[in-house]
């Protein structure tokens, strides 16, 4: 079972794992969680645990039975690499992304301290995209653990953007995804800080994706900056998004 999604920069939604604890300040109004909680009332089974981590074997062979190529977001609804996520579980995982070379894969993380011990037994086809989460200064040190990984596109998602970052070092990734917070309580993301991260990805030919202003109605404030919307994906590969 996939989802079509309505996130900007990927196709459909892959959830093996569903369920996900809060690491780090932009987990603090987390989506996935406001929805896990909305799922458990309408009465969906998979998500009779809330948002407690729940392994979802029985999805795990459905990227087999997609026809057509598609981007594929792993885990929009938890985190591959929670340390309650067994690593024969993620090899499992990877397996099938491996058999399935038509999709491409995109993998987003917090956990990048356990990514980095356990990447070294995982086989990382070139159809897998791996990305870490940066949401302020605090956790730009996930980039470096990124850069040790041996995946063919690295990414980082800037998303809840909630403070400046400052220089970061962008050697060895090939895309930079950037939005702000949405939904109740948003925080608010300043202009400043976009920019500066835009800028840093023209100087290192980083692919640059804008994703939203962000704030309590995302469709108000809108995704455009300089006057245009920036869709830029790594250049290796086709876009798939059609």
């Amino acid at each position: 079972m996939a989802t079509r999604s309505h996130i900007e920069w990927t196709q459909m939604t892959w959830n093996p794992v569903t369920g996900c604890s809060k690491i780090s300040a932009g987990c603090k109004f987390c989506y996935a969680e406001r929805m896990a909680k909305r799922l458990k009332a309408m009465g969906v089974k998979r998500y009779r645990n809330e948002f407690k981590l729940t392994l979802q074997p029985d999805l795990l062979k459905a990227p087999y039975h997609w026809r057509e190529p598609k981007l594929v977001f792993v885990n929009s609804m938890s985190d591959l690499f929670h340390e309650q996520v067994p690593l024969e579980y993620i090899k499992r995982v990877f397996a099938t992304m491996r058999d399935c070379p038509q999709h491409t894969f995109q993998i987003l993380t917090k956990r990048s301290a356990r990514l980095k011990e356990l990447a070294q037994h995982l086989d990382w086809p070139d159809n897998v995209w791996m990305g870490v989460s940066v949401e302020n200064r605090k956790t730009i040190g996930r980039i470096k653990d990124l850069q040790r990984i041996p995946s063919s596109i690295k990414f980082i998602s800037f998303e809840p953007l909630i403070g400046d970052v400052g220089r970061v070092s962008l050697a060895g990734i090939n895309w930079a995804i950037v939005g702000g917070e949405s939904g109740p309580g948003a925080r608010p993301m300043q202009k400043e800080w976009v920019v500066s991260i835009f800028r840093q990805c023209r100087g290192a030919k980083v692919s640059f994706f804008f994703k939203q202003w962000g704030g309590v109605r995302k469709d108000l404030t809108g995704r455009k900056l300089f006057g245009r919307e920036y869709d830029e994906m790594p250049s290796i590969v086709p876009d798939r998004r059609k």
